[in-house]
């Protein structure tokens, strides 16, 4: 039975646990002041510490990136979806990839029985990639992939699409998530260990700074951790440790920060508690500014930008009364737009039940367009500025934020912690921590613990047929059975022969692609050099 509808928990305490009172004031700011006065702390927008937004006048100039995450099936399906939201005022492409692309392995191998096409688009090759982006003009879209092990390779695969086009490499713009961090921490599609992840990641930034300069190498990403579970303030700690790390390992390796920084970009969720989460923006960028200046010297203000994409919170989505998910995307939405996110992903209402819907990821970029064109939020830069209660809450998550990169400081840097468990303990014992006060109804989930309803299931969900298994490895095979064997051969043994190098994997990987080499065939020739990450488990 559903109690009254004025009968309320009071928590008294936001998700990630920062008290909050009736009222706040003036004298409701706790943040440590280390760059002098609150004001300067502040600061103006487009300017250091840039907490109040990247760019002096945000969305009065240009209005954020509306991308909407999509791929399913095979690359001509997903062709299809990308053309009509281009057609219906997409302003950016976002790739999703299927589970055995992500992980590195072909559609005709044992281990992606069952996953081809099926929470993503399967690429196997060049030639997928070129159908993927059949008659879209590679040099007036911006395209962000989101993968990560194999992030280099389906990067390459991109610029080589590109120049089938004619495109020239320094006009192809986009970003790779490239993250792979965060995989060990909250998400487990690492394929290599450690060590070798990041050295190809250094190897991204470098041969991107040479050949790709308009492409962000990286995509350093908190959302994954937050819908593993993290609060909000892990969230920001966490990501931003692993960004650290990323930085010192392309220093390591010789690059001068102020070379690449400036294309390092991060990857936010945005969750329903919207002040919080305008709080967690604001505080990120204070934070990361202060860390390139401080801890790496950089001088260039672009690498102390906290650049952002945001994906509203799927986690968060109910499959119960699914309808009710466009009232939770609007608000996380707003929080992002609040925020001063660079570019935005709305998800569609039906993706606790399905893949989405062509209707329902209409009305999720029509939601952002809707916040961009009929609201007030976009005519001035950080809006909420000045608010006790925001102002508080930006001091309070940088100031716990910083605590947590303290620790992973004092336990030997990112993966040291992620060896000992470390992050992926403290993320599931707060993923507990928010199942146990759902379970117990001391956090309202409409639909879910209270204002429940009888449903039936919409029979017109959206799903992929057993058959795109089929057909993805009739065409793979169909790619071996015509391309050069012995070409091929050779160009994996180079692949193999430079990762036992200190050489720059991507030019001799980018060789055997052209070649129609697969994906899975490079990644296992680095296998055969890195080996595969065994997970520890910290308990």
């Amino acid at each position: 039975m559903n109690p009254p509808a004025d009968s309320r928990d009071n928590l008294c305490e936001t998700a990630s646990g920062i008290p909050v009172e009736p009222v706040h004031g003036p004298g409701d700011r706790t943040g440590s002041d280390t760059d002098g006065t609150h004001a300067q702390r502040l600061g103006q927008p487009g300017a250091y510490p840039f907490t109040r937004g990247i760019y002096g006048d945000m969305y009065r100039g240009r209005l954020w990136t509306m991308r909407q995450y999509a791929g399913f099936s095979t690359a001509a399906e997903s062709n299809a979806r990308y053309k009509y939201l281009l057609s219906q005022g997409s302003t950016g492409l976002s790739v999703a990839f299927d589970l055995p692309t992500q992980m590195g392995y072909d559609s005709d191998n044992e281990i992606a029985a069952g996953e081809v096409g099926k929470v993503g688009v399967a690429i196997d090759s060049l030639a997928d990639m070129r159908t993927l982006f059949d008659g879209i003009p590679l040099d007036e879209v911006s395209t962000s992939m989101t993968i990560n092990a194999p992030a280099s390779i389906l990067l390459l695969l991109y610029q080589l699409v590109g120049e089938d086009q004619g495109v020239d490499a320094g006009r192809l713009r986009g970003t790779i998530q490239n993250d792979v961090l965060k995989e060990y921490i909250a998400r487990g599609t690492y394929i290599f260990p450690p060590a070798p992840s990041l050295r190809i990641v250094t190897d991204t930034f470098a041969y991107c700074a040479a050949e790709l300069p308009n492409f962000n190498t990286i995509s350093i990403s908190g959302y994954h951790i937050g819908e593993a579970g993290a609060t909000a303030v892990q969230e920001v700690g966490f990501t931003l440790a692993d960004a650290i790390t990323y930085v010192e390992a392309a220093v390591e390796a010789g690059l001068d920060v102020d070379a690449f920084a400036p294309r390092l970009s991060f990857f936010f969720v945005a969750r329903s508690t919207l002040l919080e989460e305008v709080a967690k923006f604001r505080a990120a960028r204070r934070m990361w500014a202060r860390i390139m200046r401080d801890r790496f010297g950089a001088r260039d203000p672009r690498s102390q930008m906290l650049r952002f994409h945001t994906q509203t919170a799927g986690v968060q989505l109910t499959a119960q009364q699914a309808e009710v998910n466009l009232a939770r995307v609007t608000i996380q939405s707003l929080a992002a737009t609040l925020g001063g996110t660079q570019s935005l992903h709305a998800n569609s209402y039906d993706e606790a039940l399905s893949l989405p819907s062509e209707k329902a990821a209409r009305l999720a970029l029509r939601t952002q367009q809707v916040i961009a064109h009929e609201t007030d939020v976009t005519l001035t830069a950080d809006p909420l500025a000045g608010s006790y209660f925001v102002e508080h809450l930006t001091d309070e998550v940088e100031r716990r934020a910083q605590e947590l990169i303290d620790r992973i400081d004092e336990l030997g840097g990112a993966v040291a912690a992620i060896e000992s468990g470390y992050q992926k303990s403290e993320i599931e014992r707060s993923a507990y921590e928010l199942a146990r006060d759902i379970e117990t109804d001391r956090r309202v989930v409409v639909g879910v613990n209270r204002y429940t309803m009888e449903e039936d299931v919409d029979p017109e969900l959206q799903r992929v047929e057993d058959t795109v298994q089929e057909g993805q490895i009739s065409e793979v095979r169909r790619v071996r059975a015509e391309r050069d064997a012995d070409a091929v051969e050779t160009a994996l043994a180079d692949v193999a022969k430079c990762a036992e190098s200190r050489d720059n994997l991507l030019p001799v990987m980018k060789e055997a692609l052209r070649g129609m080499a697969t994906v899975g065939e490079v990644c296992d020739a680095l296998r055969g050099v890195f080996g595969k990450h065994a997970p520890t488990d910290a308990f």
